[in-house]
């Protein structure tokens, strides 16, 4: 029992670093998911929706997936609820009919103007505990691990 106290009480800094950066990410990202679920939403499908919006309102599904970071397999399970809730369309790409681009509804950017404040404003109550420099910082920092 000695040998596993030191990987679980005696962290080097390093992993007393990266444990305390999953637990203030977990935090937060459950502020995010808490807001959704107060509005009857679902955290994962709210990003697919602004992912697309962020590429200007159409996106293929291979680079939606790579953006999300979730396999191609798993993008079919996000878009399919979006998709019947009328948030989203699949249709056959112009130039290759055999791609299918997704592209965003008149409801889903509704959906987005009405709920992304609220989000917005949730999270930020957490991030508001750091000032405008350590914000900059902190931001500064996570790009560089980031870039690997």
């Amino acid at each position: 029992m000695d040998d596993l106290k030191s990987y679980v009480l005696e962290l080097p800094l390093e992993n007393e670093v990266f444990f305390a950066l999953v637990g203030a990410t977990a935090g937060t990202v459950a502020v995010s998911e808490k807001y959704w679920q107060a509005q009857g939403l679902n955290g994962a499908r709210i990003r697919v929706l602004v992912e697309i919006a962020k590429d200007g309102g159409s996106i293929l599904p291979s680079l939606l997936a790579e953006r999300i970071a979730v396999t191609k397999a798993n993008i079919s399970l996000l878009l399919t609820p979006l998709e019947k809730d009328g948030y989203i369309t699949r249709a056959a790409h112009a130039q290759d009919g055999r791609k299918t681009v997704i592209s965003l509804t008149e409801a889903g950017k509704r959906l987005l103007l009405e709920q992304l404040p609220g989000n917005r404003k949730a999270v930020a109550a957490v991030m508001n505990r750091l000032d405008e420099p350590e914000l900059h910082l902190l931001l500064e920092l996570l790009n560089k691990l980031s870039r690997g």
